[in-house]
């Protein structure tokens, strides 16, 4: 009964963190410049909108919808990083005793828990694009450079690397930019980024890139463990309450 107490009480809460001060993100005043509403709503794609133009529009409002916590620099119950209790106490217990990093510091696959909390880091936000992409029908892979991670969108004549975490679209595939890095950072550099953090992303993909088929190939346990938990933290104490029931019949017919 305490468990279904906690779920019930959890429908009430949310991971929504409100405004968060500057000094807290990483483009401070610059960082978050979408409110939850715009966000959720630009995420809708427009009747008239082409597919290239909807994952570059997309690309755009999850970078400025999404806050870019220095994570590293706060505790894990900071932000919500380790899931609350009355979230799902599968995934707080497994953040809190597991001692497996990525459930301390916690990245979710469902795109609504991701623009619910509204914090994230390059992974959270291509995860993010990436499940909103396939829910659009867009083809992409989720893309992994050394030190970050980014998403390419197919088209029938093209593809165009995506970057949700910066918020830039890029007019090429992650190919072309490999060969010709110095693109790369002309791009960012255009955009607005100039040492702060583009170099991170320049000196991997000159390096190398590796595709992932989504997001339950990028994080294949953690997605489907995380389905696993929400549908677990209702059916384990309604499992409980049935063998009690069981149990105390078996008693009182005894007597």
């Amino acid at each position: 009964m305490t468990l279904i107490s906690l779920n019930i009480y959890g429908l009430t809460q949310t991971m929504d963190l409100g405004n968060l001060k500057a000094e807290n993100l990483r483009f401070k005043d610059a960082d978050v410049t979408l409110p939850k509403k715009m966000m959720r709503s630009g995420l809708l794609r427009l009747s008239n909108e082409s597919e290239q133009d909807y994952a570059k529009r997309a690309t755009r409002v999850i970078a400025s919808g999404m806050a870019h916590i220095h994570w590293e620099l706060y505790a894990p119950s900071r932000f919500h990083q380790t899931v609350p209790i009355w979230e799902n106490y599968i995934l707080y217990a497994m953040g809190k005793w597991s001692g497996i990093p990525e459930f301390e510091r916690y990245h979710f696959s469902s795109s609504e828990k991701s623009i619910e909390r509204g914090i994230g880091i390059c992974g959270d936000a291509s995860i993010l694009l990436s499940q909103i992409l396939n829910e659009n029908g867009i083809k992409n892979h989720i893309l992994t450079v050394p030190g970050h991670v980014m998403v390419e969108a197919h088209f029938s004549e093209e593809s165009l690397l995506l970057d949700p975490d910066f918020g830039v679209a890029f007019e090429k595939g992650v190919a072309y930019y490999h060969e010709n890095i110095e693109q790369l950072q002309k791009f960012y550099n255009a955009a607005g980024f100039v040492d702060n953090g583009e170099d991170v992303v320049v000196n991997g993909l000159k390096q190398r890139y590796r595709y992932w088929d989504g997001v339950s190939h990028f994080i294949t346990k953690k997605y489907y463990f995380e389905k696993f938990s929400y549908i677990a933290i209702w059916v384990l104490p309604l499992i409980v309450l049935i063998l009690c029931f069981i149990n105390y019949q078996k008693m009182m017919s005894k007597k």
